[in-house]
Order: structure tokens, then C-alpha cells, then sequence
């Protein structure tokens, strides 16, 4: 009998282990990102069929951005280079411009050049209208894409990364910038995605 309850009692502990490891759907998200096909910075198609079977960081800026895209960039080339340094590679990012009438797949593959980054793991998307990205990063991201103010051309759009499991399903956000006194959160973002790989969808 003794045996019996000990056995109960491990297996218990063990599957809360197991549960307190993964990583709670942020309020909000649990939703998987719906059908779309756009087009990358190789002038290939993309779908949402290329974010199953990875797990998926994802971002929204531009490449005429003056203010919050070279940072967010960074940060997320910096992620990039954690994983690949230590060994994690069932990874990916994808990078959809808000700004698709100026952002051909030249401008895009032009962009990404400068962060030195592994380009077979990076996504930069285009291929579509301004219609289009507004409601896609609003139902699927819960973020804003709206026109540049009068007498500019800064789009307007949302700072934050999105991570998706390997079912495409939106589970976590974090600031993609420094944000008043938290510094990017990378070390936390590299956590997650070792953990999804390890766990499997959420």
C-alpha cells in the first residue's frame, strides 16, 4: 500500500514539474495565425503552412522605419545569434513589412544584409496591400498598423514580438525594444523558444 502511494505521489510531482515548465498562452492569444500568402525577400511564396513544424518569432516594421525598426531589428538579429551560438536551430523569424507598396523583396533582402543574420532562418515578408497587414497584425496580433500622419511617411505600427508554436498558434509577446527602465528581454525570449522546441505545441 505504501508502495502504491508513493508511486501516486512521484507521478503527481512529476506532472506538476512538467506543468509549471510550460509557458502560460498570454491572455488574449491561444490562436492560430489564419491563411495568407505573401511573399519573402527571395521573391518566394510564404504561408501560414511555412510556420508549422517551427517554432516562430514574429515582428511587424519597415525599412524606411527611422525610429523604432533598426532597434527592434537589432534586438531580434541578437536572439538570432544566442540561438544559433548555442546549437538551437528549429527556429525561425519572420519580419512582415507594414509597408508593402515600398518594400519590394529587393529592399527587404537589401535590409536584412546589414544584421549579418542566417537569411535561410529569417522571413521578410511583402507581396500585399495596406488593407491587408491592417487586419492581419490586428486579428492575429492584436497590434496596429495605421497610415503615416499627415506630412510623413512613418507608418504607424506596434513594437512587440510574437511567439508561435509549431502549430502557428500565438501563445507569448514581448516588447521588441528597450521599453523605460526593462531592457529587451532577450534572455527570456531565447528561454521560450528553447522550451517550445523541447514541449512541443502548447
Amino acid at each position: 500500500m505504501k508502495k502504491i502511494i508513493f508511486i501516486t505521489i512521484t507521478a503527481i510531482l512529476l506532472l506538476t514539474a512538467c506543468n509549471q515548465s510550460r509557458i502560460e498562452i498570454a491572455p488574449g492569444y491561444g490562436n492560430v495565425v489564419e491563411d495568407f500568402e505573401v511573399t519573402d525577400q527571395n521573391n518566394k511564396k510564404f504561408s501560414e503552412e511555412d510556420l508549422k513544424g517551427k517554432v516562430t518569432l514574429v515582428d511587424f516594421i519597415f525599412t524606411n522605419c527611422e525610429t523604432v525598426c533598426p532597434p527592434m531589428t537589432h534586438n531580434m538579429a541578437s536572439v538570432s545569434d544566442q540561438l544559433e551560438e548555442e546549437g538551437i536551430t528549429d527556429y525561425q523569424i519572420v519580419s512582415f513589412s507594414v509597408d508593402p507598396e515600398n518594400d519590394k523583396p529587393k529592399n527587404l533582402k537589401e535590409y536584412i544584409k546589414k544584421y549579418n543574420v542566417p537569411e535561410d532562418k529569417w522571413s521578410l515578408v511583402t507581396g500585399y496591400d495596406y488593407d491587408f497587414i491592417r487586419s492581419f497584425a490586428e486579428h492575429n496580433f492584436k497590434t496596429i498598423v495605421a497610415p503615416p500622419p499627415e506630412g510623413s511617411d512613418q507608418v504607424t505600427h506596434g513594437t512587440s514580438f510574437y511567439l508561435l508554436d509549431q502549430e502557428g498558434k500565438v501563445i507569448k509577446t514581448y516588447s521588441g525594444v528597450d521599453s523605460g527602465d526593462k531592457k529587451f528581454p532577450q534572455e527570456e525570449i531565447v528561454l521560450d523558444v528553447k522550451t517550445v522546441i523541447n514541449e512541443g505545441p502548447m
